[in-house]
Formats: C-alpha cells, sequence, structure tokens
C-alpha cells in the first residue's frame, strides 16, 4: 500500500514530528478530560456525603430536657421512671393520671395487663411530661460538652440524655404534638398507599400508550403532535399536576374519589382529599416519564427480532406480547421503578389537592384521608423548635431507607421476571 503523497513524495500524514507533536496534543488534551472528569465525580460524591452526614448528624445527638414533676416526687429515692417496681408503677398510674385519661386507658388495655415498658412509657407522657428544652447534632454533641454543660447549669431542673431521634417506636407511634412522642407511622402508611394507586393506575396505561405510539400509529401529523406533548408534560411543574387533580378528581369527581357514589351517604369528612385522589394525580405526573421510558425501551429491541417473528406466521401482537415486551420487560420496569421513586418524594401537587398536614388516625383505605412522609418532613422542617428538626432528620432517614426497599424489591423481582422470560424463551 502506498503512503506517499503522489504530488510531492511527501507522507501522506506529514513529518514524523508533526505525527508526534498532533498524537502529543491529543494525549494532552484526553489528560485533561479525564481529569475534569474524576474531579466532576470526586465532587459529586463529595456534596452526596455532605448531605447524608447532614441529615444523620441530627438523628442522634444531646438532648436538654426538663421535666414537669420529677420521678423522686413520685417514688422517693428513685432518679427516673424505668426504676420503679410494678407496684409503684401501678400506684403512680391509679394516683397520678387524670380521671378522664385513667379512663382512657383502663378501656383500651387495663393497667394490670400493660407490660411494666408499657407502664413507664405511660407514666413519662403523661405525668413526668420531659419537655425538650435544646438539642445538638453528634458532631456537636462531641465538640461542644461544655457548652452543654454550661447550658445544663443556667436551666433550674434540666438534664442531658443522648438519644437516637430514629427508633422502632418512632416508626410505629403516630403523630404528635409532642416531638418525643411523634412518630411516622400514620406518613408512612399514607406513602404506601399513594405508591399502590400510583402503580395501578399509571403503569397499564403508561405501557399501553408507549406501545400503541411506538408499535402500531402511523406517522402523521396527529400522533406526532401527541408524541411532543407528552415530551412536554414530563417537563410541566409537579404543582401544576396538583392543579390538575384538585380540579379534576377532588372536586369533579368528588363522588367517586369520595367513596359516596358506591357507599351511599358516608361520613367522610376528606370531601375528595382522599388516597384515591392523591394517587391518581401522581400517577398523572409519572405517566409521561413511563410513556417514554418505554418507548425508548421498545426501540431498543432490534427489528429483525420481530421480521423474525412475522417470517413464522405470528400476528404483530403475538410478535409484541411474546417477543418484544419479554426482551424489553427490564428496561420498561427499571423505568418505572425511577417514575415511582419521584412519586414517592413529591409534595407539592399532594398538599394542593388538600392532603392532611397533622392527622392521627391511620388510612383504612383509598377512601381516607391521608398524609405522606414528604408532607411530615415539610411540616416538622418548618416548625422553629429545634427538636422537631431532629424527627424530620429521622423521618427523612426513614424516607430514604422505604426508597431503597422499594427498589431493591423492584429490582429483585425485575431481574426474576427477566430471567424467567428468557429461560421460555
Amino acid at each position: 500500500m502506498n503512503y506517499m503523497n503522489q504530488t510531492n513524495g511527501q507522507p501522506a500524514f506529514g513529518h514524523a514530528a508533526d505525527v508526534s507533536s498532533l498524537m502529543e496534543k491529543r494525549r494532552r488534551s484526553g489528560l485533561v478530560w479525564h481529569i475534569v472528569f474524576v474531579f466532576s465525580i470526586a465532587l459529586a460524591v463529595l456534596f452526596l456525603i455532605l448531605l447524608v452526614f447532614s441529615i444523620i448528624d441530627s438523628v442522634f445527638g444531646y438532648a436538654v430536657l426538663v421535666n414537669d414533676v420529677e420521678p423522686g416526687a413520685l417514688v422517693a429515692g428513685k432518679d427516673s421512671v424505668s426504676s420503679f417496681n410494678r407496684a409503684e408503677l401501678e400506684n403512680v398510674a391509679r394516683t397520678r393520671l387524670s380521671a378522664g385519661i385513667l379512663r382512657r386507658v383502663e378501656y383500651d388495655k387495663p393497667i394490670a395487663e400493660r407490660s411494666d415498658k408499657d407502664m413507664v412509657s405511660l407514666i413519662e407522657e403523661y405525668v413526668v411530661k420531659p419537655k425538650v428544652l435544646k438539642t445538638w447534632g453528634f458532631w456537636g454533641s462531641l465538640t461542644e460538652r461544655k457548652s452543654i454543660e454550661t447550658y445544663i447549669a443556667e436551666n433550674e431542673g434540666s438534664y442531658a440524655t443522648f438519644r437516637s431521634w430514629l427508633t422502632p417506636a418512632f416508626i410505629m407511634a403516630d403523630q404528635s404534638a409532642d416531638p418525643l412522642r411523634a412518630g411516622i407511622r400514620t406518613a408512612l402508611l399514607g406513602s404506601l398507599w399513594i405508591i399502590l394507586i400510583t402503580f395501578v393506575f399509571a403503569f397499564p396505561i403508561g405501557v399501553g400508550a408507549a406501545i400503541y405510539l411506538q408499535e402500531y400509529a402511523v406517522d402523521n401529523r396527529l400522533n406526532r403532535m401527541l408524541q411532543l406533548n407528552i415530551f412536554n408534560l414530563s417537563a410541566v411543574p409537579s404543582i401544576i399536576y396538583g392543579l390538575l387533580g384538585l380540579a379534576v378528581f377532588v372536586r369533579f369527581m368528588e363522588p367517586v374519589t369520595s367513596g359516596s357514589l358506591f357507599m351511599g351517604t358516608v361520613d367522610n369528612t376528606a370531601n375528595g382529599r382522599t388516597i384515591l385522589s392523591g394517587g391518581m394525580t401522581l400517577g398523572l405526573l409519572v405517566l409521561p416519564i413511563i410513556i417514554i421510558n418505554t418507548q425508548e425501551a421498545l426501540k431498543a429491541v432490534p427489528d429483525t427480532l420481530r421480521m423474525s417473528a412475522y417470517g413464522v406466521g405470528a400476528t404483530k401482537w403475538q410478535t409484541i406480547w411474546y417477543q418484544v415486551l419479554p426482551v424489553s420487560v427490564d428496561r420498561i420496569l427499571t423505568g418505572t421503578i425511577l417514575a415511582l421513586s419521584r412519586a414517592l418524594g413529591e409534595t407539592a401537587p399532594l398538599v394542593v389537592i388538600g392532603a392532611s398536614t397533622f392527622i392521627s388516625v391511620d388510612p383504612s383505605g383509598i377512601f381516607s384521608k391521608f398524609t405522606t412522609l414528604p408532607i411530615q418532613i415539610y411540616q416538622w422542617s418548618a416548625r422553629p423548635q429545634g427538636a422537631y428538626r431532629n424527627i424530620a432528620a429521622a423521618a427523612i432517614v426513614s424516607l430514604l431507607i422505604l426508597l431503597l426497599l422499594m427498589n431493591s424489591a423492584a429490582i429483585y423481582t425485575r431481574d426474576k421476571i427477566t430471567k424467567k422470560k428468557r429461560l421460555e424463551a
């Protein structure tokens, strides 16, 4: 092969010195971009670490408390309720609880049948009544010991306790005006109900619409306009979907979303502001995302697979159902998982449609009033007391754990389905 320039006899790629200079220039350029990429990754990891640390820092730390009634005033010589014996616990409960609270406690579960741990919690809540004066994060608890001791000395009767705000009791308790007693059970159940309704509503519609647009729709002006609007809807601010949900699901479809159409006259104070309305609103929010992701998954399937199915006599639907969908199911479910993850963290649309910011009744069905973890976190973060920031951080960690568990379960299910489909094929 002739690598020489036929006009002047010089090498076609220039002199060796020119080639070396060009290669050195490319090497330096590649090194610079490599450094930029590594720096970007390091910066992203650093910000992520700082974010996680700032959240976890508020979950653990010292809290300075003061009691309305000291344990020593209840039983002489005892400095904590947990040191009371069984007889002392029952005697304090029967003599110190108000008549109304005692009747309610006995109605829920007789004192004689309650465990010691339950009795300690009961007395601390209704008799001792500890209140939070100030809290410190984990880092502050390690580095500001002297300031904590000074603060305790300035507030007579106060004491410090190192505590974790994220506990099993925090997850199982309902909402309360007392940050020491507040929990996320009601909000957690509301989030799970909302995500279930969102998935049931958005997944079949989104996948069906994507199959039509990708496999059946012809390339005409109407379908191009539909496709353009789907792309635009995926970028619409979430609060706009909240306004849409308020107008359509809460007001126009109130007989359906409140349950009165199915159950007749019901005592439902939600008036359409129910789990069903919230789930369908978030379903509309993630619907364009599911459609676009499903279309991209279908586009990735080689046309040779379709042609092979047609070649052995399969119909279009048989080709889609038995060949195209099994190959693309993993990508479809990946897009759905990402969409549901976004829905789990949404607050603005649910606030607009009237989700409760304070509710202590667990949702019992799709026609119940509700709140969710993001709304609960927002409500606690807006309060000025420091203790609410601690329980807000604990709720954030709980939300992250729920998100990781949900994504892990969905990814595991996706991989199992994909493996099964491929073995069957």
